[in-house]
């Protein structure tokens, strides 16, 4: 006849040894414990980890032992499912024999498959960045390809934008009472500006008198244009 009793103590005294920083007795009638497992660090530091409480019944190991997963860290909902799963389904192969060693073992190898899932989840969202971005940068530089649909509705816009403008500025026209000239229409409209700088200097003093006594006539200079060798530059020198 088995002893229930004397296996499940053997492998709670194993079970302290095996892992003496994670293991918690919480009662001894029923016998109930918890053990704490976290996976392996992963490529920046990142780690999961669950604590399963494990109870058990009066026939374990020939009937599983309860278990339920009490606190978890950076797990998903889909994760501590699998998990619990998992659990039932190594219990369900190790009947008649402990099996708490091996149930921990199998959690501990699917937290690290989770960390290295987390992995990759991270590097395929990198790239997918990285790609979105390439195309980003693409569209950039590659401008937008002219159409005649586009370029038709680029043409209505900008008609439409030209207008509004003609139509504010002749708002604003009404409103001062006369349309604003150009430079050409000033000078047609008023011929005072033609002689308005001359006016303008002689307002200010800055008249300039010509001694026109200073000046020969021009018809009384004997000028031998003819000559080849004639040089304007000695008519006023002291030799002649």
């Amino acid at each position: 006849m088995t002893d229930y009793g004397e296996e499940q103590r053997n492998e709670v005294e194993a079970l302290e040894a095996i892992y003496p920083d994670s293991f918690t007795v919480l009662s001894e009638d029923p016998t109930s414990f918890t053990i704490t497992v976290t996976s392996d660090a992963g490529e920046h530091g990142e780690t999961v980890e669950a604590t399963l409480k494990f109870t058990y019944v009066d026939k374990y190991p020939d009937e599983p032992p309860l278990w339920e997963i009490c606190f978890q860290e950076n797990l998903e909902d889909s994760d501590t499912e699998d998990i619990l799963t998992l659990l039932q389904q190594q219990a369900e192969e190790n009947l008649g024999m402990v099996m708490i060693f091996t149930l921990v073992t199998a959690v501990q190898e699917k937290l690290n498959e989770i960390v290295d899932m987390m992995k990759n989840r991270q590097e395929e969202e990198k790239r997918r960045k990285e790609k979105e971005a390439e195309e980003a940068e693409k569209v950039a530089f590659q401008g937008t390809v002219v159409t005649i649909e586009n370029f038709l509705a680029w043409k209505a816009r900008f008609e439409l934008e030209m207008a509004e403008v003609r139509r504010k500025k002749q708002k604003e026209e009404e409103q001062t009472g006369k349309p604003k000239l150009t430079g050409k229409q000033l000078f047609e409209t008023d011929h005072n500006l033609d002689t308005s700088d001359i006016q303008f200097l002689e307002d200010a003093g800055n008249n300039v008198e010509v001694d026109e006594s200073l000046f020969q006539d021009i018809e009384d200079l004997d000028l031998d244009e003819d000559d080849p060798d004639f040089d304007p530059l000695e008519m006023g020198s002291d030799e002649d």
